[in-house]
């Protein structure tokens, strides 16, 4: 396939464009800068000039391809109205990659993170969370996923909470840079509080066998680690960096505090199962090691 993909040279959109190409497809990439569309053209992707605000240009770009994976996402965390911004932006780039494969039946690969359910391992068929600082985002890939309805081949990756490689990456890469900061690795709460994790070279493969293979409308979790403890996370960071470990105030992470907080583990049983997909890559623990102080 000739592959559309948005944020391809990001964590994981690396990843998925490396895994893409090793696996025969063409990749096209959005390259919102100079250097970025170095990059991707260096990882052997053909770079489109544009942001994801620049709905003709990503509409041209998906029209063309036989395949979309969208990655992209401003990650403007820093502050409750920044947020919104992003989610914003990239509804419109969602829904006008959507609206120009209608009646199609070519995929539509996006992206969200894993759903919180109380008390238990969240799975595929819980609904995704529409409240709370990330909660648009969850209502624009239920919207969709709808599409499907209408012709598209979508999915949706649901992504943990951290997606990591060389020590890098995720909630546990913020804890990281926070701990930089303060001198202090820190964690909220009593740190018994799971997340669940991958490794990005694992969730590539999956994008890659949903690209291919996914069934309309359905959502899969690209999760190798169930659920690791924040305290345990922060304890291997404070080792790796000569700092203290401590619990910290929720608010020490801004709008991502309540997120941080929540014991919110999540099974990949179902993707495994029905679309063949098996991780090999280190686990959170052991990936975190690589991390330099």
């Amino acid at each position: 396939m000739r592959v559309f993909v948005t944020g391809a040279t990001g964590l994981v959109g690396s990843a998925v464009v490396a895994e893409l190409l090793g696996s025969g497809h063409s990749v096209v990439a959005l390259a919102r800068s100079d250097d970025s569309a170095a990059a991707a053209q260096k990882a052997g992707a053909e770079p489109v000039r544009g942001a994801l605000a620049d709905l003709d240009v990503i509409r041209e770009a998906a029209a063309k391809a036989d395949g979309v994976i969208h990655l992209a996402f401003a990650n403007a965390f820093n502050s409750a109205e920044a947020l919104a911004h992003a989610v914003a932006e990239e509804t419109a780039a969602l829904k006008a990659q959507a609206e120009v494969l209608v009646g199609s039946g070519r995929p539509l690969v996006t992206v969200s993170g894993t759903p919180y359910v109380p008390g238990r391992a969240s799975t595929e068929s819980d609904p995704l969370s529409t409240d709370g600082p990330v909660g648009g985002r969850g209502r624009t890939v239920t919207e969709v996923l709808g599409f499907a309805d209408r012709g598209v081949r979508t999915s949706a990756i649901r992504l943990p909470r951290t997606v990591h490689n060389d020590g890098k990456g995720g909630f546990a890469g913020l804890l990281t840079t926070i701990a930089r900061q303060t001198g202090v690795s820190g964690y909220p709460g009593d740190g018994t509080q799971r997340w669940p994790a991958v490794h990005a070279l694992d969730a590539a493969v999956l994008f890659r066998l949903a690209l291919e293979k996914a069934e309309p409308g359905t959502a899969w979790h690209a999760v190798a680690d169930e659920g690791v403890a924040v305290a345990g996370i922060a304890e291997v960071i404070g080792r790796r960096l000569g700092l203290p470990v401590e619990s910290v105030p929720e608010e020490t992470y801004g709008t991502l505090g309540p997120l941080f907080a929540i014991d919110q583990p999540a099974s990949s049983t179902h993707s495994r199962q029905a679309l063949g997909w098996v991780p090999t890559h280190p686990g959170l623990l052991a990936d975190l090691e690589n991390i330099r102080s």
